[in-house]
């Protein structure tokens, strides 16, 4: 077992042994650590001019001893104390200063990141006795800018404080502070994260949408933190100082988990990670879990493996701490989800097996579509951002009961219906799923086969959602889709929906603006302007 971390180097035996002699020492429950122990770290420290310190467990014994430079220590590696909700690490440090300077930011900054016990200084006077001890613990219930609470400063007479107790006391009040936020059993609580070199306006419309994405996979959204910066951090993507505040904060509000509105690289999650001890996804990860929650028949539930699997894949290093906390629950649902930590030759294996199915999925609907052409009925697909309305469209144009939700990707199966317009004219009408900004490029392989049965259609009606302030930049999205599926030849009418949520005057100016039909979907009289502009287009 390694017992000292740190660099050891310039260090004599003897200063080495009386490190190492450390390990055999108890502290007593009352104690945050003990007289004699306090003046042979002292007496060490001022030795080989350098802080040093320890790691104490609750049962009272030395789990590490650190050798650190003049000016810090580096906690080492804590993550097999892991931390449950409402509870501490069970690990508290007790350090030494060769400055006389009290606990400083550094200090306390992990103490909250880490979530120890108790932090705890030493200063050294000028023989290397101790001087005073300085020590601080975390505050349930304090503010997101100072989560902890310093103590008065303690001779070596006084260092009998029913530590234990203390520390029992204060996971009873996390404990408390976490039920009142566990009203929604089961339901995670996330903090959202943009970081973004884009201007203001764009970066908060994104994260609104990110924010829809949450919610629609039934997580409750407690707050959203936007940083804007020249260049982004290649490392953290975040800064260090902000990443570090983002944890606190997360920790402070009762958070389960963090979304990055930009997708994180391998690199970029294991260093996030490595300093946060929450769970870390990103809207790509977010997408597909929701696609796992709404994927019903085997097409889709093949799909969303496949996209789920390719994402992970570069992701699987190894034991990797940010994959093990994915296991079950946002980011790690659905068909794959057993398949997070299993090696990369078994997913690879998984995925050669996925895209054969998917590739006689596109061939059963490649005759599906022969017969529906030896039959010659025209073929009109609904095309739209998630969420505009196109199911509840198909419902009413065909009187039909195809799923329709005011949530985002609600459908997510194509659904085909027949329908008779006047003139007697029968057409096939296909809903598709819902498009998105930055969709990932996962889902846009795995979902080709669903897609491809646009390249089929006569005519693609794009529901637009008038009454979203967002959907100028919709309409982009869906546009850039078509045409990397170039689909952009085929007919299309803009179906200018939700027209009873705007003034007539707005609604008027779209019309006329977008060459569109203005509707409301739900209310079949309004309809019959682009049941006319259909017969138009198809005949």
């Amino acid at each position: 077992m390694k017992k000292i971390f740190g660099n050891t180097d310039g260090l004599k035996k003897n200063q080495i042994r009386r490190l190492q002699n450390l390990y055999r020492r108890r502290i007593p429950p009352e104690f945050i650590i003990t007289p004699e122990l306090t003046r042979d770290l002292c007496s060490i420290s001022h030795d080989i001019r350098r802080q040093t310190g320890l790691l104490i467990n609750r049962a009272g014994k030395i789990t590490a001893v650190i050798i650190g430079s003049y000016q810090g220590i580096v906690i080492p590696d804590t993550s097999e104390y892991r931390v449950a909700p409402g509870r501490l690490r069970g690990l508290r440090c007790i350090h030494t200063h060769l400055s006389g300077e009290p606990l400083t930011n550094d200090d306390l900054t992990d103490l909250a990141l880490l979530r120890l016990d108790i932090m705890a200084a030493v200063t050294i006077g000028e023989s290397g006795r101790p001087d005073s001890v300085f020590a601080g613990h975390i505050l349930p219930g304090g503010e997101a800018e100072n989560p902890y609470v310093k103590l008065e400063p303690m001779d070596t007479g006084g260092l009998d404080i029913g530590c234990n107790e203390l520390i029992a006391a204060l996971e009873a009040e996390l404990a408390q502070e976490r039920s009142l936020y566990s009203a929604d059993k089961g339901s995670e609580r996330a903090v959202l994260v943009s970081v973004t070199t884009m201007p203001r306006q764009i970066a908060e419309n994104s994260l609104a949408e990110l924010k829809e994405l949450a919610i629609s996979s039934g997580i409750h959204v407690i707050q959203d933190v936007l940083q804007q910066r020249k260049r982004i951090d290649t490392r953290h993507l975040i800064g260090r100082g902000k990443l570090n505040e983002l944890t606190i904060l997360a920790l402070q509000l009762g958070a389960t988990l963090i979304i990055f509105d930009q997708e994180l690289n391998p690199s970029q999650i294991r260093t996030i990670t490595d300093r946060v001890e929450l769970k870390v996804i990103d809207r790509t990860q977010l997408i597909l879990d929701i696609f796992a929650q709404r994927a019903m028949s085997r097409e889709g539930k093949l799909q969303v493996e496949l996209a789920q699997l390719k994402y992970l894949l570069p992701r699987l290093i190894g034991k990797n701490t940010a994959m093990s906390r994915l296991t079950g629950g946002i980011g790690g649902r659905g068909p794959g989800e057993t398949k997070l930590e299993i090696d990369r030759r078994r997913v690879r294996d998984r995925i050669n097996r996925l895209e054969k199915d998917l590739i006689l999925v596109q061939k059963q609907r490649k005759q599906q579509r022969a017969k529906r052409d030896k039959k010659g009925l025209p073929v009109i697909s609904i095309i739209g951002y998630t969420n505009a309305g196109k199911s509840t469209l198909l419902n009413t144009l065909t009187k039909s009961h195809v799923l329709a939700e005011k949530r985002l990707f609600a459908t997510l199966d194509p659904s085909s219906r027949r329908l008779k317009i006047p003139e007697d004219i029968e057409v096939i009408i296909t809903d598709t799923v819902g498009f998105i900004k930055n969709l990932p490029k996962e889902l846009m392989v795995a979902f080709r086969a669903t897609l491809e049965e646009l390249e089929g259609a006569d005519l693609l009606l794009h529901v637009i959602d008038i009454s979203n302030p967002r959907f100028q930049e919709q309409i982009e999205s869906v546009n850039k889709i078509l045409e990397d599926l170039n689909l952009h030849q085929i007919p299309v009418i803009n179906v200018l929906n939700k027209q009873d949520l705007v003034d007539t005057e707005t609604s008027a100016m779209l019309v006329k603006k977008m060459k569109g039909v203005a509707i409301s979907a739900k209310d079949i009289e309004t309809l019959h302007p682009l049941t006319d502009k259909m017969i138009e287009a198809i005949i």
